[in-house]
């Protein structure tokens, strides 16, 4: 398959594809920068069978077969779909990579489970991270980052574990198939797992820019649904770094090892201002 580089509609401009990519990183820093968005989290707290309290959350917590659990003391409240909670209250089991946001004062705690772990994340708009936030620098947006690409179907999903920004933590994803595609005349391929919308894809990929220009860990790229021909377009101006590239509270997956690409790709989002200036604001 050849390297061919395409506008996101086919017959866009030059004009108007960076306008239309410009209107798309608009609306991503903005939702990443949503009051109560990953910036927002100022903790990560695992969730044990003994009970524990923690400084900025209310409630003594424990975890157990039948889910998180909370004992809220004297005084104390959470509100769960605007109603006011006392006492003993049980989540019930909570999915893999599902959560419950719930009311706290002055901000919101997401109750969740990662990598068959219940936790709990305050958000809070205060936090530093959010406040001092001041954009994600990425490379300029340029069309020969527009690949055509063939997706190749499993005979059926593959369960796939992968590492996690979280030292000894593992996430199993079904991956459909792989993404074969090239670079420069460089044939690649990528496993892909399933997108957010039903039939998409996303894929999680390091390349020769990780750890240089772009964040070491991983990089993330949402693809289409394929046609009926398989045929995918791989826009790799819209390569977006996880929640792990700016907090350390973060439990985001790492690419399995045969998404590790041998090339540059010099496009998409580079490696955040918070962690080149080294700065403490994401642990506090």
């Amino acid at each position: 398959m050849s390297n061919v580089a395409v506008s996101s509609t086919g017959t866009a401009s030059r004009g108007e594809f960076n306008e239309d990519w410009q209107e798309w990183h608009r609306l991503h820093e903005e939702a990443r920068a949503d009051r109560h968005g990953f910036l927002a989290v100022s903790a990560l707290h695992w969730l044990t069978p003994g009970p524990q309290r923690f400084p900025d959350v209310p409630g003594e917590w424990h975890t157990g077969d039948y889910g998180p659990v909370v004992v809220l003391g004297d005084g104390e409240e959470l509100i769960i779909a605007g109603q006011q909670i006392r006492g003993r209250h049980e989540f019930g089991p909570i999915a893999e990579r599902a959560g419950v946001t719930v009311d706290i004062e002055g901000a919101v705690l997401e109750v969740a489970r990662r990598g068959g772990h219940d936790i709990l994340r305050p958000r809070r708009p205060d936090h530093p991270l959010r406040v001092g936030y001041r954009g994600t620098p990425t490379y300029p947006p340029h069309p020969r980052w527009v690949l055509r690409g063939r997706f190749v179907p499993f005979d059926s999903p593959r369960p796939t574990t992968v590492g996690a920004a979280v030292e000894g933590l593992t996430h199993v994803y079904d991956a459909p198939g792989r993404i074969e595609f090239t670079v420069d005349g460089v044939p690649l391929s990528l496993t892909a797992f399933n997108g957010v919308q039903p039939g998409s894809l996303s894929v999680l990929f390091t390349d020769a820019t990780s750890g240089v220009t772009t964040y070491s860990a991983n990089r993330s790229l949402a693809v289409g649904a394929p046609d009926e021909q398989g045929r995918v377009t791989l826009d790799f101006n819209r390569a977006t770094n996880l929640p792990c590239a700016y907090t350390d509270f973060a439990t985001c997956p790492l690419p399995p090892a045969e998404n590790r690409l041998s090339v540059a790709v010099e496009a998409g989002e580079k490696t955040p201002y918070e962690r080149l200036a080294g700065n403490p604001a994401d642990r506090s």
